[in-house]
């Protein structure tokens, strides 16, 4: 992996990482696909690849984050609205 791309994806494995602990499924679901996915592109060399697989790697994260409002949302309707209406 470049070097300067290297931080970048380390920064990535830990948001998910993080953001993974919610997961509907387990957080031990979510880190075995993570860690499988990461694994998966481990000898990537191209730069662009990376850069491309990184810009996917966001982009499930701005999924999960949007997943998690979500679900807040729906409890916190679900504790504050009348059903009947």
């Amino acid at each position: 992996m470049a070097n300067p791309l290297k931080g970048e994806v380390m920064r990535l494995y830990k948001t998910l990482l993080y953001l993974g602990r919610e997961y509907p499924k387990g957080a031990a679901y979510f880190r075995e696909r993570l860690k499988h996915a990461f694994m998966k592109n481990k000898d990537e060399t191209d730069p662009e690849k990376i850069k491309q697989l990184v810009a996917r790697g966001d982009h499930v994260i701005k999924e999960l984050e949007a997943l998690y409002f979500l679900r807040k949302y729906r409890a916190m309707k679900k504790r504050y609205y009348d059903p009947e209406k």
